[in-house]
């Protein structure tokens, strides 16, 4: 395997989590709260089905980036696992290059 194959794969497994449109923008929320409720995210992020929500919560969970936990019978919190947080540089990264050219 060549160094460029290598590359494309890491490159490949990042944007399977991080390459899509809602994504990033949901993980922004962690940065600086430990949990984050359902409706605080659709709240803060504005414009997002709840369906379409749910669905990338599911698949953020399915790769071991955020967990669930319930406080009640009808409210949920998420937090980043460790693997969820060792995305924060990446996504502080994202941040300050939208800033120097968004």
């Amino acid at each position: 395997m060549t160094v460029a194959t290598t590359q494309i794969g890491c490159i490949k497994a990042a944007t399977e989590i991080l390459g899509d449109k809602w994504t990033p923008q949901l993980l922004r929320f962690f940065i600086n709260e430990e949990t984050v409720r359902f409706c605080q995210i659709q709240d803060l992020v504005g414009g997002i089905n709840p369906r379409t929500l749910s669905a990338r919560l599911t698949q953020l969970e399915d790769h071991d980036i955020i967990t669930k936990s319930f406080t009640s019978s009808s409210r949920c919190e998420y937090q980043l696992t460790e693997k969820g947080r060792d995305l924060l540089p990446v996504l502080h990264s994202m941040e300050e290059w939208s800033n120097k050219y968004a």
